[in-house]
């Protein structure tokens, strides 16, 4: 029901990689590290990870994404990250705005603890608990006028703090950070662009004669939550940041 689109992605979505240099810092790769890019998407985000010297493989579930990566010249290759054929390869997992879709998230640690060497690093970040929740709420209410309801359709998983904290940790993770923080993102064009990339899900519960009808009805409830009085629109995500150790069989990392 999600198809990426890499040409669109990089006019209406390139703040995604953007945005995810905090989380590069995070990472602090170092020389000859090997690291795993867990959702590479197109692959913006791991040229700067080879740039800093390091081995990368690059993985994503689009095949349309990893063909865009694999043009850059980088090792990408079409993986489900819920299912990754890595055994203790790693130094480090890295992955930015990607976990958010794989809604088995116990499915998706367990893959990443067992490509992660002992003492290695997983630095990642999702949305976490109310993000662009106004679009949600929209969603619930325009897909109701259809009779749908708009939760059997919903892609995404945004866990709390607490929770994902505790999945962490179940899964051999000692936190060493973990921060759930609002970050308004204003979008390079109208809300239309967003929804088409992002939203296709939500889309796919109506025919397709009534899904313009169905974006006009969102974008008419997220107007005057969304569109400031400049005339862009801003969405309200909200991100958890984490970084933690796979801890050594002795419990000690």
């Amino acid at each position: 029901m999600q198809k990426w689109d890499p040409e669109q992605y990089a006019r209406h979505a390139r703040f995604v990689s953007d945005l995810g240099s905090p989380v590069v810092d995070l990472l602090d790769p170092q020389p000859g590290e090997r690291i795993l890019d867990l959702g590479c998407g197109d692959g913006a985000l791991t040229e700067t990870l080879i740039a800093a010297g390091c081995q990368v493989v690059a993985i994503d579930s689009s095949p349309e994404q990893v063909r865009a990566a694999r043009a850059r010249g980088l090792d990408a290759r079409i993986v489900d990250g819920t299912a990754l054929p890595f055994n203790a390869e790693f130094d480090a997992v890295f992955s930015n705005a990607v976990l958010h879709w794989i809604k088995d998230a116990d499915a998706a640690l367990t893959s990443v603890v067992q490509a992660l060497k002992p003492g290695g690093r997983f630095v990642a970040e999702l949305g976490g608990a109310g993000c662009v929740a106004s679009i949600r709420e929209a969603f619930t209410i325009a897909l109701h006028r259809y009779g749908v309801d708009a939760t059997t359709l919903d892609p995404w998983y945004f866990p709390t703090a607490k929770e994902y904290r505790s999945r962490l940790e179940a899964h051999g993770l000692t936190v060493e950070s973990l921060n759930l923080f609002p970050r308004p993102t204003p979008l390079p064009s109208d809300v239309m662009s967003w929804l088409g990339i992002f939203a296709q899900p939500f889309f796919s519960g109506v025919a397709k004669s009534a899904r313009p009808r169905l974006a006009a009805d969102v974008r008419e409830l997220l107007k005057p939550r969304l569109l400031n009085t400049e005339g862009t629109w801003v969405v309200d995500y909200v991100r958890l940041r984490i970084a933690a150790v796979k801890r050594t069989p002795s419990g000690v990392t």
